[in-house]
């Protein structure tokens, strides 16, 4: 709504949104020493793919996210479910996965929820893949 007005600020801090890699990057880190778990996980997906000028390096990013992840927020421990289900960037370890997935799930977490579904159709456990499915569906996204 601010923004329809011609008001182009930050709605929460009032500072200007236009501004360089180097000035995001800094606001992000004072939010980040205050250990705020958004701007962790944020901070984390910069890192993961490269972003806002910094060099891709996914190992930080595993570390901002299991920080992340602590903290409680559902985002990250579907990150890093990913991450270990893929086994790209990191050593693929799906004892992990699903242990992220199961928590970013029972967080309320629908992709989540929807990956538990599908890896246990492939173990082939029908029912409980199903259990999932509907629960995802249920959920909506």
């Amino acid at each position: 709504a601010s923004q329809r007005r011609g008001m182009m600020d930050c709605p929460f801090c009032r500072a200007p949104t236009q501004m360089t890699d180097s000035q995001a990057l800094a606001m992000i880190r004072k939010r980040v020493d205050a250990g705020d778990s958004e701007a962790i996980y944020f901070m984390g997906t910069q890192y993961e793919y490269g972003q806002h000028g910094l060099e891709k390096n996914v190992t930080r990013a595993v570390e901002l996210y299991e920080r992340a992840a602590d903290l409680g927020l559902k985002e990250a421990h579907f990150g890093l479910g990913v991450l270990y289900a893929e086994g790209k960037e990191v050593a693929k370890d799906m004892d992990k996965a699903m242990g992220h997935y199961e928590t970013a799930a029972v967080c309320g977490h629908v992709s989540a929820r929807h990956n538990l579904g599908y890896e246990e159709g492939k173990a082939r456990n029908y029912d409980l893949a199903l259990q999932h499915f509907l629960i995802s569906a249920k959920l909506g996204d």
